[in-house]
C-alpha cells in the first residue's frame, strides 16, 4: 500500500526592497518602498543600486500568505548602511 500524500504547495514569496534616510531628528524614515520585486536577484541588485544614495537600505523576502495571513522568517539578501530592524 502507497501513501498518496502529495507535497505541500510552496508559499509563494514577498521581496522587498526598503531605502531610508535621517529625519532632521536623526530617526530613519522610508524614502523607497518598502517596493516588492520579482525575483531575490532584482532585490540585491535594486538594493545595491540605492545604497550610495540613501543612509540605508535592506533588501529582504520572507515566505508569504496574504490572504491566509501567514508569514515565514524573513531572510534578509541584502544590507548596507543604516537600516531599522526588521520584524
Amino acid at each position: 500500500m502507497s501513501d498518496n500524500i502529495l507535497p505541500q504547495p510552496k508559499m509563494p514569496k514577498l521581496i522587498v526592497v526598503t531605502a531610508f534616510d535621517h529625519d532632521e531628528t536623526g530617526d530613519l524614515q522610508p524614502v523607497f518602498g518598502p517596493a516588492e520585486q520579482q525575483t531575490e536577484d532584482r532585490a540585491i541588485r535594486t538594493a545595491k543600486g540605492l545604497a550610495g544614495k540613501h543612509a540605508g537600505v535592506i533588501a529582504w523576502s520572507r515566505e508569504a500568505n496574504p490572504a491566509l495571513g501567514e508569514y515565514g522568517e524573513p531572510t534578509t539578501l541584502f544590507v548596507g548602511g543604516d537600516v531599522p530592524e526588521i520584524e
